[in-house]
C-alpha cells in the first residue's frame, strides 16, 4: 500500500465512486495495488505519490493525451493565456482563431460551437439535431456520454448499451419519458440499421455514431449509412472525440471521404486541454440560435489557446504516422511474444487504439495479472494502449522485455493448469461499472 491508495481509501468515503472518470478506478486496473494519484506527468512518463517512475503504455490519459504528458507547445499558450487573464467579461480572440482553423481543416463545414467535455458536445449535438429537424429519435452506434439522452437506451427492454458500450447500466434518474427516443445498432452491422430505419420511418432526427474505433468498417457500412441519411432526410453526426487527429489531420471521417452534418471534436485534440467543439453545416448549425444553448465556462481561453497549439503541433509534427507506427510496433510485440510463448491471446484495434485479450477462461483474472507483474517491472499497463507521440521506439524496446518476461510467467502458469488467480496479490480487477462500498 502506497500513499496513492491510502488517498483513494479517503476519496471513497467522500467522493461518490472515488473518482470523477469510471476508467481511473484503481478498481479497473489493479484493485488494492494501483498507483491510483500521479505527483508528475511527461511525455509518456508518470511518477507517483511515493515518486516511483513509470512508463505509460496503457491510455495516456484516458485517451486525452494524444501528444504527450505537459508537451511544451501546448503547455506554453496556456500559460501565455493564464498571463493574459484566463476569463473576461469580453469574448477571447482565440475562439475565433480556432473556429477558422478547425474549418480550414474542414471545409465541408461552416460554423462551430465549443463545450468543454466530449458527453457534453454530444447531448449539444443531439440537441441541434433534434432542433433542427423538429423529430425526436436517434439511432446510436458506439458510445457517446453519460448524458440522459444516451442512456436512455438502456429505459427499453433489456441491456442495449450492453454491446455498444458497458454492461448493466441503469438508467437511474433519466427521465423514463426518454424510452424509446435512443435506439442503438452496432459497428458494421447494416442490416440492424437498415431495420431500425424502416420501423421508425420518417421520426427519425439522427444517426450519431463514431467512423472508427476499434474496426475499420466492412462492405461500405459508412457510404450505406451516409446514402440512407441522405435520402430519409436524417442528420449524420460523426463522434470524433477519441479517433480524430489520431487518424489523420482533421479525424477519421476525412480519411474515409465521407461528410456528415455535424462532427464532434474533444480530448483527441485538445492535448489534455477541457474543450469540445461542434462543427456542422451552416442550416444545421444555425438550429443553435432556436433552442438555448450557453455556458460561462465554455468561453475560457486557456483551453482554447492550448487546442489551437495541439492542432497545429498535429499538423506540423505529422503525428498521426508516428502513432500508427507506434500502435503497430506495439500489436507486434503482443504477436510474436504470445507466439514465442505459446500463448493464446486475440489482437485488435486500429493501430493508435490497439488491445488484447487473453483467450482463456477467466480472463479478466489474467489481464489482472498482467498489469499487476507489468507494474513490477515500472509500467502501467493493461491490455489496451493508446498510442501517442511522447512514445519513442527506445520505450517499446524496454516494454518488449518486461512484456517477454511476464508472458514468460503467464505461459509457466497455463503450462501447470494452475488457476491464475492464485497468483494475484489482490482482487480481479472490474471490467465495467460497479457501486464501490
Amino acid at each position: 500500500m502506497g500513499r496513492g491508495q491510502d488517498l483513494y481509501i479517503e476519496a471513497k468515503k467522500i467522493i461518490p465512486g472515488g473518482t470523477q472518470l469510471l476508467s481511473k478506478r484503481p478498481e479497473m486496473w489493479l484493485p488494492d495495488i494501483w498507483p491510483a494519484y500521479y505527483s508528475k506527468a511527461k511525455g509518456c512518463e508518470v511518477w507517483d505519490l511515493d515518486d516511483n517512475h513509470y512508463y505509460d503504455m496503457t491510455l495516456m490519459g484516458v485517451g486525452a493525451n494524444v501528444i504527450g504528458y505537459a508537451v511544451d507547445e501546448v503547455d506554453n499558450a496556456a500559460k501565455k493565456a493564464i498571463d493574459n487573464g484566463g476569463m473576461s467579461s469580453l469574448n477571447a480572440p482565440e475562439e475565433v482563431e480556432l473556429a477558422e482553423l478547425l474549418l480550414d481543416i474542414h471545409k465541408w463545414a461552416d460554423m462551430v460551437r465549443y463545450s468543454k467535455t466530449g458527453g457534453e458536445a454530444m447531448a449539444i449535438a443531439t440537441r441541434i439535431a433534434r432542433a433542427y429537424t423538429k423529430k425526436d429519435i436517434v439511432l446510436v452506434c458506439g458510445y457517446h456520454g453519460w448524458h440522459d439522452w444516451y442512456l436512455a437506451a438502456n429505459l427499453t427492454k433489456g441491456d442495449a448499451l450492453a454491446d455498444v458500450h458497458l454492461k448493466g447500466l441503469e438508467p437511474a434518474g433519466v427521465p423514463t419519458g426518454l424510452a424509446g427516443t435512443n435506439l442503438i445498432f452496432s459497428y458494421n452491422n447494416y442490416e440492424a440499421f437498415e431495420k431500425l430505419v424502416l420501423e421508425n420511418d420518417g421520426n427519425i432526427a439522427a444517426v450519431i455514431m463514431e467512423p472508427i474505433r476499434s474496426d475499420m468498417p466492412k462492405d461500405g457500412f459508412l457510404e450505406k449509412i451516409r446514402k440512407v441519411t441522405k435520402e430519409n432526410n436524417i442528420l449524420l453526426i460523426y463522434d470524433e472525440i477519441t479517433a480524430a487527429f489520431r487518424i489523420c489531420n482533421g479525424g477519421s471521417h476525412l480519411k474515409f471521404d465521407i461528410i456528415p452534418d455535424i462532427a464532434v471534436f474533444a480530448k483527441g485534440m485538445s492535448n489534455g486541454y477541457p474543450l469540445a467543439a461542434i462543427i456542422g453545416t451552416k442550416d444545421v448549425m444555425s438550429a443553435t440560435q432556436e433552442t438555448f444553448i450557453s455556458s460561462t465556462y465554455w468561453t475560457e481561453r486557456v483551453a482554447l489557446a492550448a487546442t489551437i497549439a495541439s492542432i497545429k503541433f498535429f499538423i506540423e509534427n505529422n503525428v498521426s504516422e508516428h502513432l500508427d507506427k507506434i500502435g503497430k510496433k506495439v500489436q507486434e510485440i503482443w504477436v510474436n511474444t504470445a507466439k514465442k510463448e505459446n500463448l493464446d491471446i486475440h489482437v485488435g484495434g486500429i493501430h493508435p487504439l490497439s488491445h488484447f485479450i487473453f483467450s482463456y477462461d477467466n480472463p479478466l483474472a489474467y489481464k489482472t495479472y498482467f498489469t499487476q507483474e507489468m507494474l513490477k517491472e515500472g509500467f502501467l499497463a493493461g491490455t489496451g494502449f493508446y498510442a501517442s507521440y511522447a512514445h519513442t521506439f527506445d520505450v517499446l524496446d524496454k516494454y518488449s522485455i518486461a512484456c517477454e518476461k511476464v508472458f514468460k510467467k503467464i505461459a509457466d502458469i497455463v503450462n501447470c493448469d494452475i488457476d491464475i488467480t492464485e497468483y494475484l496479490e489482490g482482487e480481479v480487477c472490474h471490467s465495467g461499472f460497479a457501486r464501490l462500498n
